[in-house]
């Protein structure tokens, strides 16, 4: 375990290394701080987005599904799966030229240029805050969950270890080092998590026999619809489940952010290439993991710790340090992008936005690190106090944000006819259902997963408010034509856009 615990003191230094080594090329400029001036290629676009969206969910929550539910799991691992690309190819050219064009600095910022409202901007940026502060408070309470499992420290410190490495870089290197950290971390995530796999397998005898053991337990967890078959002909979860991590997922500030700091549209296509390879290797892992967990480690009190108990039960003792630094790997890379987009929401979008005159782009600068700290104080205060599960609070967030955000981020680039009035009806519609649909008790009475009834409202609130208001909120002919030539591909269109005044 002592080799475990060494490997693991010495991903946490390179990853505040990376920190250094970032805050001495970033400049003092919010483009710099907080889009590494746009400067991205394919490879590190798409890990960052990949890893930045995975979080301590695919470590401690996706195990925990297939330990109790089986291979219901495969309903967001199918849709996780091509979330990635089609990320990139549905909004990420477009959303890359046209926020170049507006001078958009932060994904929220980016929403109210697009659909020209200083309200717009004020109600997305309040969203927003809320769904990443519960997002980053899943992420702190992984990691302290699983190095606690790993090291054997109690809880609480290993809470403030981890959240306390994930500050220190965050705080020092802005956006370059949340992306160049977060690259690095996709590689070591695919690593242990492959090779816990592999080890899992072959623990049990391999794929067939594992499930042949697990039918005996109980041949319901072979299927896909749950441990009591409860899920059986419940298309509405089903269906939430699979729009999560796809649809949803366009809809997260803090990942479809990745698309503005490419180094330019044209990365789009080789980081989709990366960013399906990573997907394969990683994502159906920790819930087939998960289920053979049943046969390697029967009987756990906490189901969120299969992994963990798995990876000291099969792989030799330094293995474990590695599949441990995969594991806050994907923790710390959500966790770190979470506090960068809070940062920027609070210093260029509410700080920045409404007393622009008072504060130079060094102090913006100077804003979003003491909102860093701030952020991160009040989630490891509320996660010592009283831990959420992770799977639990990490769906909820993810909801939330994907409900409130997709169809105004996808529509932004799509649909010349989407207005503000539309952009507000919908992400307070999606907000509103996707927050009150499991507490008034919706999700039992219609069988419909909170995701679905979300992302029907915004979408359809959209639709109707837009349409509704085409001539009291004409789209700006200005956006018209923005929209137009980000839908081109020349280099001439490139040109046009860089020199069209920004709004």
């Amino acid at each position: 375990m002592n080799t475990a615990i060494a490997f693991l003191a010495g991903y946490f230094l390179l990853m505040l290394a990376i920190g250094v080594w970032a805050a001495r090329r970033s400049s003092d400029t919010q483009e710099d701080f907080l889009l590494a001036g746009r400067s991205l290629g394919p490879a590190v676009t798409a890990l960052r987005l990949q890893s930045s969206s995975m979080s301590g969910y695919m470590f401690l929550g996706a195990g925990s599904l297939g330990y109790t539910q089986g291979y219901f799991g495969m309903w967001y691992a199918l849709g996780d799966l091509g979330g990635g690309v089609l990320n990139l190819s549905t909004i990420g050219r477009r959303m890359r030229r046209l926020s170049q064009l507006f001078g958009s600095i932060t994904s929220i910022e980016y929403l109210g240029h697009r659909y020209a409202s200083g309200w717009v901007r004020l109600v997305a940026a309040i969203i927003a805050l809320f769904g990443l502060f519960l997002y980053l408070l899943a992420q702190f309470v992984a990691g302290g969950s699983g190095l606690s499992a790993v090291t054997g420290i109690n809880f609480e410190a290993a809470l403030l270890v981890s959240a306390g490495i994930i500050i220190a870089y965050t705080f020092l290197g802005g956006y370059l080092a949340v992306a160049y950290t977060d690259c690095v971390q996709a590689i070591i995530m695919v690593v242990g998590m492959v090779w816990i796999l592999i080890a899992t397998l072959s623990h049990v005898g391999g794929l067939e026999a594992g499930n042949v053991a697990v039918g005996k337990q109980n041949a319901n967890l072979l299927s896909m619809f749950g441990a009591n078959l409860q899920y059986q002909g419940q298309w509405g979860i089903i269906l939430g489940a699979l729009l999560i991590f796809s649809i949803g997922y366009m809809g997260w500030p803090h990942v479809v952010v990745s698309h503005m700091a490419m180094r330019s549209p044209h990365v789009v296509r080789k980081a989709s290439v990366y960013s399906m390879i990573f997907n394969f290797l990683f994502i159906p892992s920790p819930y087939l993991i998960g289920v053979m967990a049943l046969l390697i480690v029967p009987g756990l009190d906490n189901p969120e710790l299969a992994l963990f108990e798995v990876s000291k039960a099969v792989l030799p003792t330094f293995a474990v340090g590695i599949v441990m630094a995969a594991v806050m790997a994907a923790i710390m890379s959500t966790a770190d992008a979470l506090l960068l987009q809070a940062s920027t929401i609070v210093s260029r979008d509410l700080l920045g936005r409404f007393i622009p005159a008072t504060y130079t782009d060094r102090a913006l600068v100077t804003v979003s690190r003491a909102t860093v700290l701030v952020m991160s104080l009040g989630a490891v205060g509320l996660a010592l106090w009283q831990p959420p599960s992770v799977f639990a609070m990490a769906i909820y967030a993810t909801t939330i944000l994907g409900s409130s955000f997709a169809p105004a981020y996808i529509c932004a680039v799509w649909w010349k006819k989407a207005n503000a009035v539309g952009a507000l009806a919908s992400m307070i519609a999606g907000a509103v259902a996707s927050v009150s649909w499991d507490i008034v008790g919706l999700t039992d009475a219609t069988g419909l997963d909170p995701m679905v009834a979300g992302l029907g409202a915004s979408t359809l609130a959209m639709v109707a408010g837009s349409l509704a208001s085409q001539r009291t909120h004409p789209v700006p002919g200005g956006v018209v034509r923005a929209m137009e030539l980000a839908a081109g591909s020349s280099s001439e269109d490139a040109q046009l856009l860089l020199q069209m005044p920004r709004p």
